[in-house]
């Protein structure tokens, strides 16, 4: 099983970065946090990276549900998507919630995870 999903685009990243943020909010999540690794990477170790930015999406209900399925599950969330820049095109990659939450064994909290894997696919693939 692969631990993420995920799409080329053909747009810079900056737009890649739009066009993710608006296709996850359509799909009901919200972006919770934005880290520009590139700029991170150069600015505490001086090392040079490829554009590289990692955004925190949360949907809201699903993770309330998540958490009272399972209150330590926040050490998961929120679910990260990925923007970067390689071999001359944009890729845009989200986590498979299914696969990073396979080593939980509850059956209340895989139920959810399935849901937040449709609405991420969905969102990665209308972007």
């Amino acid at each position: 099983m692969s631990y993420y999903f995920s799409k080329s685009l053909n747009v810079p990243l900056s737009q890649a970065v739009e066009r993710a943020t608006e296709a996850l909010k359509s799909h009901g999540f919200g972006i919770l946090t934005r880290i520009d690794v590139q700029s991170v990477l150069k600015e505490k170790i001086g090392v040079d990276f490829h554009p590289y930015v990692i955004l925190g999406a949360c949907n809201p209900r699903m993770a309330h549900q998540a958490l009272q399925a399972e209150d330590k599950i926040g050490t998961m969330l929120p679910c990260n998507v990925i923007v970067q820049e390689l071999n001359g095109k944009t890729e845009v990659a989200a986590v498979d919630p299914v696969a990073s939450m396979q080593a939980i064994q509850n059956p209340a909290l895989e139920a959810i995870a399935v849901k937040v894997r449709e609405e991420l696919k969905a969102a990665v693939q209308a972007i």
